[in-house]
């Protein structure tokens, strides 16, 4: 047996693919609680990198505490302006001094957030269209001495990550419909802008997919034309859907649009974030790029957070990494949950209980695949600080 606290149990009740009625959310790359996310754990790998070059590790730092707040806009066929500049603010923690060496944090901060709207968002111009602000305190004395501990690092709070496998049928439409609208599709199609929101409901057999996309004001000429880009949203998400499922899908976009009356979703900038909508770190997608409220989910950010020992971020992106593993390598698994639980100041490789939870195939009982589960627990709890490396080096998506 481990010396690790693994537990391996059936769950209560059916799996969700199996339940009557799902629910399932993406808040897209230009959602502003998505921009807040990116934000954040852009500038949360690049002070990692920067740390590691100038000392040699990995210093105390968050920044998962990121706020935006709207600004305003005038959309208009062909081209509308922004009237009042979306603000950005950039705050949490971070070390600016290690034995003698002065590491400017915020400096690197406001870098790698031009950096991200340059590579996500060209037609936001950052410092016009958006404004950013950086106020980054020094960490805590406690916390630093526990983040300084040497071998495998200690937990900085006593927390949870929650991880699930295999993904349903309308978890894997929504999360790829927005992927795909925001990759090949956005390319050949300019006029959708990045601010995507997809909602799926799956009552028995029926999917209703609803969409909500920004569509980008330079690049249609009429209401026409905004017709005609919207049409090919649905259009493109309906081809998509058929190839994850063979059951009923509806596809419905833009549903609050009144063309009568012209109030439709046109903006300058391809987001939401220019007109009324603010955003935060953490409120939008869980770890795995979804929000499942048929599935177990923990509300800790995991956007912005130190990927040395800050739990919230290890334990939900390891838990999942967990799930998918046991699904890929143990037959007879239709639905697992991994929950991970830390207690501060105590090894990141030793959780205060590591449960595995498992929806099994016809005729394969949890008592005949535990040893095996419990083993796979096991080596991936054992290989917890590779995480880090994955996180930093942008491997591993946050949301």
């Amino acid at each position: 047996m481990s010396e690790r606290n693994i537990r391996v149990e059936p769950v209560v009740g059916r799996a969700v693919e199996d339940q009557e009625v799902e629910i399932v959310e993406r808040k897209g790359l230009g959602h502003p609680d998505s921009i807040c996310d990116g934000i954040a754990e852009h500038v949360s790998q690049a002070l990692a990198r920067e740390y590691v070059d100038r000392v040699g590790k990995v210093l105390h730092y968050n920044t998962d505490e990121t706020q935006l707040v709207a600004g305003r806009s005038a959309p208009a066929f062909d081209g509308g302006e922004v009237i009042e500049p979306i603000y950005l603010l950039i705050t949490g923690r971070a070390t600016k001094e290690y034995e003698g060496t002065k590491i400017p944090a915020e400096t690197i901060a406001l870098r790698a957030a031009r950096e991200y709207f340059r590579e996500n968002f060209p037609l936001v111009d950052f410092g016009t269209d958006i404004v950013a602000d950086v106020k980054l305190g020094e960490g805590s004395g406690d916390l630093q001495e526990v983040f300084g501990e040497d071998g495998v690092p200690m937990a900085n709070d006593t927390s949870f990550g929650v991880g699930h496998a295999p993904l349903t049928e309308t978890e894997k439409i929504v999360l790829e419909s927005e992927r795909q609208l925001n990759g090949h599709y956005s390319d050949d199609n300019p006029a959708l802008g990045e601010d995507v929101k997809v909602m799926g409901k799956r009552e028995g057999d029926r999917i209703d997919v609803t969409v909500a996309a920004a569509v980008v004001d330079r690049h249609v000429s009429d209401i026409d034309e905004y017709d005609d880009a919207i049409t090919g949203v649905g259009e493109f998400v309906q081809g998509l859907a058929e190839r994850f499922t063979d059951r009923e899908v509806n596809v419905h976009v833009n549903t609050a649009d009144d063309y009568e009356a012209g109030s439709i979703y046109l903006t300058t900038t391809g987001t939401s974030a220019e007109q009324g909508d603010d955003g935060s770190v953490g409120r939008g997608n869980r770890a795995n790029g979804l929000i499942t409220p048929n599935r177990s989910m923990s509300m800790e950010a995991t956007s912005g957070k130190n990927p040395v020992n800050h739990i919230g971020k290890i334990y939900n992106l390891l838990s999942t990494d967990i799930a998918e593993t046991v699904v890929d390598e143990v037959d007879g698994i239709r639905e697992i949950r991994i929950r991970l639980l830390s207690q501060i100041g105590q090894p990141i490789d030793q959780p205060h209980v590591a449960d595995a939870n498992l929806v099994t195939e016809p005729g394969v009982e949890v008592g005949d695949i535990e040893g095996v589960v419990t083993d796979i627990v096991d080596r991936e709890l054992a290989d917890v600080t590779s995480i880090t490396q994955r996180v930093i080096d942008g491997e591993l998506s946050t949301f």
